[in-house]
Parts: structure tokens; sequence; C-alpha cells
């Protein structure tokens, strides 16, 4: 009798834990993160009322467990049926995020996503969450820098803070994020340099930089960067060589450093890589010639190197890849005839065009 009654004691515990409201704290935590929002239109926050949290509030997910909050997730530009009831494919919302938000401790989850209108800082404080896992912010209008602990975030596996206004330099705290997958600080006004120690993010398989003010060469530490697949760094000050070893990276499928002030040549590695798909070097000052390192393994969808100064012939290992997709050597001082061959037959003038003297299809043949 005394066990079946302790697993009845048991099952009753884990019933009563399943269905048990958020805490009072949690509900009051989250009314002051909404006190603080203004969303007029969609009535995101019109189910946020009662005690129960954990209990049809939208966007709010709580552990069955614990009944402790751990999700809050708000896009503003989603498929979620709320926007297509309101005859609107995304929503606006102003205000701040308020420092109240960091009494959730038990949070995994925060997205405040393509809101437009959120401003003012990241409170500093987001980084005392022991279990955040994914901080997504992106399409807002925040200001101000990252916390400069960030790195204590040691289960973070997506930070997005894109498409905001954050400045200052990357802290750098943040190489410690050892949990880190996808990090998106694209299209901010961070200054300064990737710091140096950048690859000790063993797990980050996207690292996607572009559109700030960013300086500095490229920390070699990133070639050895065994998971990252893409690289983007474009729109930036970025300096110095193309690092050679990024060339031996064994799953980068993409390299964005276009729009920079790179210079010097171009690895050969990078463009007899056999994973590498998607490279644009354009609008930087390399120079030399285009290594003629092209293989029957070459698959570019994208190959761009336009807007440079980059001297000699189109190579002629360029026409045995396998698939040469987007290709533009444009405005550099190259020169003689263009090789034959299928993967130059769906070209247009304007992928040569602005060089010294270059001739053959599809530009003038050659006299």
């Amino acid at each position: 009798m005394a066990p079946s009654f302790s697993l009845l004691l048991l099952s009753l515990s884990v019933l009563v834990s399943a269905t048990a409201p958020c805490p009072a704290s949690d509900s009051a935590a989250l009314m002051a993160f909404r006190s603080a929002l203004s969303e007029p239109y969609l009535g995101i926050f019109s189910s946020w009322t009662g005690h129960d949290c954990c209990s049809k509030w939208y966007g709010v997910s709580c552990d069955p467990a614990t009944g402790r909050v751990a999700d809050i997730t708000l896009r503003g530009e989603s498929e979620d049926p709320i926007l297509a009831h309101a005859g609107r494919s995304g929503g606006i919302m102003s205000g701040r995020i308020s420092p109240e938000i960091c009494r959730l401790d038990r949070l995994t989850t925060l997205v405040l996503a393509d809101w437009k209108q959120i401003s003012g800082p990241i409170p500093p404080c987001i980084t005392s969450l022991p279990l955040l896992r994914i901080l997504d912010l992106i399409g807002n209008r925040l200001s101000g820098p990252l916390p400069a602990d960030i790195g204590r975030l040691s289960h973070l596996t997506v930070l997005n803070v894109a498409d905001n206004q954050i400045s200052g330099q990357i802290p750098a705290s943040l190489p410690s994020l050892s949990s880190l997958m996808h990090l998106d600080l694209s299209n901010n006004r961070l200054s300064g340099r990737v710091p140096p120690n950048f690859g000790d993010l063993r797990m980050l398989s996207r690292a996607l930089l572009a559109r700030n003010q960013i300086s500095g060469p490229i920390p070699a530490s990133i070639c050895s960067m065994a998971r990252l697949a893409d690289l983007d760094l474009a729109g930036n000050r970025i300096s110095g060589e193309v690092p050679v070893a990024l060339g031996s990276m064994p799953v980068l499928s993409s390299l964005y450093l276009d729009g920079n002030r790179i210079s010097g040549r171009i690895p050969a590695g990078i463009i007899g890589s056999r994973g590498l798909g998607m490279l644009n070097l354009s609008r930087n000052a390399l120079e030399g010639e285009i290594p003629d390192a092209f293989t029957p393994r070459s698959y570019f969808m994208v190959l761009d190197l336009s807007y440079n100064r980059l001297r000699g012939h189109v190579p002629r290992t360029l026409s045995s890849a396998a698939y040469i997709g987007h290709l533009d050597l444009s405005h550099n001082h190259l020169c003689g005839p263009i090789p034959d061959g299928s993967n130059f037959d769906h070209l247009e003038a304007t992928s040569f065009a602005g060089n010294d003297c270059l001739c053959g299809a599809p530009l003038p043949a050659c006299g």
C-alpha cells in the first residue's frame, strides 16, 4: 500500500506543478515590462489580464514543471493569425525594454523583434539571466552599447540585434559565449575592432557583422572556427589583407568582405576552396592577379571581384569550374581575351566592363 500511496502523491504533485499558475513575482515583472511598451493596432497585450500569466497570455510560455515564465516571443512581422486578423503585414510598437524583465530569472527566450520603434538601451541586467538561450531584438531602434559583460550568458545560442542603432565596440567578453551558434550584429553603428580572440566562439556557424563601422584587420583566430559557415563583414572599414587560412576553413560556404578597405592579393586558397559558394570581395583595394586556381569542383553561385585594382588575365581555369552563376569582374585593370566555355555563355558585358583591355564575347572581339 505504501508504494502505491507514494506513487499517487507523486502523480498529484506533478499534476499540480503542471497546472500551477505563474508566481505573482513573474506576473508583476511582465506587467512592468508591458507598461514600458505601447502597441496601438494589434492588441498584442489585450490577453495579458488576470494573475495567471501562463494561461493564454499572448507570446508568453511557462515551464510546465515549475510554472515559471520561460519564453517571451513577440514578433512584429510574422505569419501569426493576430496580424492576419488585423489586416496588417506588420506591427508597430514603441517604448523601451524595462529592466524589470530581468526579474524573470528562469527566462530562456526573449524575442522582441521587428517592431520598428522600440528604443532605448538593452538593459545591462539582461546578462544576469542565467538560463537565457535566445536573445532576438532585431528590427527596432535600440541604441547604446551591447552589455559589456554579455559573455556571462554561457547558455546563449542566438544573439540577434540586427537593424538597430547599437553603438560602441563589440564587447571584449563576447567571445566567451561558448554556446553561441548564430550572431547577427548587422546594420548598426558598432565601431572598433573585431576582438582578436573572436575564434573562441567554437560553436558559431553564422557571424553577420555587416554594415557597421568596424575597423582593423580580420582576426586570424577566425580561421580556426571549424563550424563557421557564413561570415559577413561587408560595408565596414576593415583593413589589412585577406587571411590566407580562410581558404582552408572546412565548412565556410559564404564570405562577404565587400565595401571595405582590404588590400593585398586574393589568396589562391579562397578561389580553390571546395565549399565556398558565395564570395564577394568587391569594392576594396585588392591588387595583383586573380589566382588561376579554379577546379572542376569550384561551384560559385556568386563571385564578385569588381571595383578593385586587379591586373592580368581572366583565369583560364575559370572555364573548368563546375558552375559560375553571378560573375562580376568589372572595374579592374584586367586585359586580354575572355576564355571560352559554358561558364561564360550566360554572362553579359557588364560582368567585364570598365577594365583596361579585355576582349572577346560578350565584349567586342579581340583585334
